[in-house]
């Protein structure tokens, strides 16, 4: 990017607004070691990601799009100049890095320090929604899917990347299961068993498209098992419409 291209970044960059929201949490150090694990191995998980986060990410078209949990900004490269941004993101110290990197990138933010059970958004409202590596931490994934069916307007789509739970023959099923209680604290909540891609084929959208991989070159090796797919939504945001 050219020093002409960063000055025009932050010259037409909304400044960001933050929503506060129940949901929201420090969790100490905890949490600033987080924001700051993110941002000192940005570029590596980037690097083990990009194929995934390339085939579910990158054909987004300018719009109003929700990230959940987007912590420091990883997925800003995917997001299209003239967009909105909507960023769901609870861990309140990852929002200062989340903001430079708006501004960086000239993106129109605004973020809601709340969880994705309850995104403030009307039905129907928006064209994309995306999320990497969050599905493993969220409380209830089942909810988060219905609200993200909920807002997404016919048509809409959801784009992940996410790791999930390695085969059951896997020997990192084993290794799963011996750190899974520590890295869920340490991590915030994430828990490296879930079976992602059967709670995202029942949650309802018109056609799911995802595909099983491994992070190939990766040094995580109990998140390596990974899930990367797009799932549209039907003509409802939601049951009983």
């Amino acid at each position: 990017m050219t020093n002409e291209t960063l000055a025009d970044c932050h010259t037409t960059a909304a400044r960001p607004t933050v929503q506060l929201q129940s949901a929201a949490f420090d969790n100490g150090w905890r949490g600033r070691f987080n924001a700051w694990f993110f941002q000192v191995f940005d570029r590596y998980i980037a690097h083990v990601t990009r194929r995934l986060k390339d085939a579910a990410f990158g054909d987004i078209e300018a719009g109003t799009i929700v990230e959940i949990g987007p912590g420091v900004g990883a997925n800003f490269d995917y997001i299209p100049r003239g967009s909105r941004l909507i960023a769901m993101e609870p861990n309140l110290p990852m929002h200062g890095p989340l903001r430079e990197r708006a501004e960086e990138r000239g993106i129109d933010l605004e973020i809601h320090a709340g969880g994705a059970e309850s995104i403030p958004l009307a039905d129907g409202s928006v064209d994309d929604v995306l999320c990497s590596l969050v599905l493993c931490t969220v409380d209830d994934p089942t909810v988060v899917l219905q609200e993200i069916r909920r807002v997404l307007r016919p048509g809409g789509r959801f784009r992940f990347v996410e790791h999930v739970a390695a085969p059951s023959s896997s020997p990192r099923r084993l290794l799963q299961r011996v750190i899974r209680r520590p890295w869920l604290w340490l991590f915030e909540g994430c828990d490296v068993c879930r079976d992602t891609g059967r709670t995202v084929e029942s949650a309802g959208f018109a056609s799911v498209d995802q595909h099983e991989a491994l992070m190939r070159h990766s040094v995580f090796v109990p998140v390596n098992s990974a899930l990367r797919g797009i799932a549209t939504n039907g003509g409802h945001g939601h049951d009983g419409c």
